[in-house]
């Protein structure tokens, strides 16, 4: 089929980020489909520079970024970029890119962070994959804009897999969810280093966006799921390290309490970059947005799979996910702090068992063929 992908890449390039959004193009591609990926400005400053730390209208930055890595994995011109400030179009001309959009079979809005523009809106099936459940469905109940842009969709799949259940306390929308997870392509992420030693790390904002707030309950995030676990480096004898964002993170008193704080923005500044920072972690360590928790969203990170991917074992807060994917070995589910003392114990009782195991869950649950096929087949 020919798939028009629309991302959000050029506007922020971060290692991290961009690797959610290449291996939908990449998979897609190894499946045998045509593939565009699309992204848009928005119509005020939006580009952020991880060298002037600026966000502004430029988007040259963005745009080195995007071609670099479409071109190492062989996806050359495989992308475009619209400019509501210059109206040019980057990557291809505007030709080739409107004569791809006249006969696409499938677009796929990672998000719902681009708007679907009027040279897209005759595609067929049109799907809307909802990374942040919880968030998103009260967004699209509250916000009439944001409804309205969600409803020129028709499939719907969301990261929070338990979303339907009689357990789960997302919102009912007027939209039919289908469960999904992040598709991750084995062969970008190599197990070459098992390390026994080493820092268990992760990638985290403190504050991502405002908490939300439905029938009286509010949805927090990584700053309220933290609380309990602020001495964990006192109570576990590990090194743990927070590659933290956001201004309103507490670092002094994080450090004072023995948490090692390292910059997101080194770690994830270049895809590779990002790579090297999970190569060199001894497995991930991470708690999950409030909202994901209290919902019992069953929620799964991106970031996380391609931990377990790389091999380093998992241990994550429960947003529910452990209905849906096995844990035990080699990926991990706490909700409290009293259950890392046996885990933590469980992995260093047989590290290389867990470092094997985790990439075996990554093959069984997040194979970019398993849940791209997965996705197609549910349009």
């Amino acid at each position: 089929m020919k798939i028009v992908l629309l991302g959000y890449i050029v506007r922020g390039p971060f290692g991290g980020a961009v690797w959610h959004h290449f291996q939908y193009a990449l998979g897609l591609k190894l499946l045998g489909h045509e593939v565009l990926f699309i992204e848009y400005s928005e119509d005020y400053p939006s580009c952020y520079n991880p060298i002037t730390f600026e966000v502004s209208t430029d988007p040259s930055y963005g745009l080195k970024f995007i071609d670099a890595i479409f071109s190492n994995y062989g996806m050359n011109r495989q992308w475009a970029y619209f400019d509501y400030h210059t109206s040019r179009w980057f990557g291809n001309p505007k030709q080739k890119i409107l004569n791809f959009l006249s006969d696409a079979d499938v677009l796929i809005n990672i998000a719902g962070v681009n708007p679907l523009r009027e040279e897209v809106q005759n595609i067929p099936i049109k799907i809307f994959i909802d990374t942040d459940p919880v968030f998103t469905q009260i967004r699209l109940i509250k916000d009439p804009i944001s409804n309205a842009m969600a409803k020129e969709h028709n499939v719907f799949f969301s990261f929070g897999e338990n979303i339907g259940n009689k357990d789960c306390q997302i919102p009912k929308d007027q939209f039919t969810w289908v469960p999904t997870r992040q598709p991750v392509i084995p062969e970008l992420w190599k197990n070459e280093k098992v390390l026994t030693k080493g820092n268990w790390t992760t990638l985290m904002n403190w504050d991502s966006h405002k908490n939300a707030e439905w029938d009286g309950k509010i949805f927090g995030m990584k700053s309220t799921s933290f609380q309990p676990y602020f001495d964990l480096p006192r109570i576990i004898n590990e090194r743990f390290e927070l590659a933290l964002g956001s201004k309103s993170a507490p670092r002094d008193e994080l450090r004072a309490r023995g948490w090692i704080i390292t910059n997101p923005e080194v770690a994830s500044k270049t895809p590779e970059a990002f790579q090297k920072y999970i190569s060199e972690s001894k497995g991930e360590w991470s708690v999950a947005k409030d909202g994901f928790v209290s919902s019992n969203s069953g929620w799964f990170s991106e970031r996380s799979a391609a931990y377990l991917m790389s091999g380093k074992p998992v241990v994550v807060q429960d947003t529910g996910f452990s209905k849906n994917i096995e844990t035990g070995q080699g990926l991990f589910s706490f909700t409290d702090p009293e259950d890392l003392k046996s885990i933590f114990i469980e992995v260093n009782r047989d590290y290389s068992f867990h470092s094997m195991r985790a990439r075996e869950i990554a093959l069984e649950y997040f194979h970019y063929e398993k849940v791209l096929k997965n996705l197609l087949k549910n349009c």
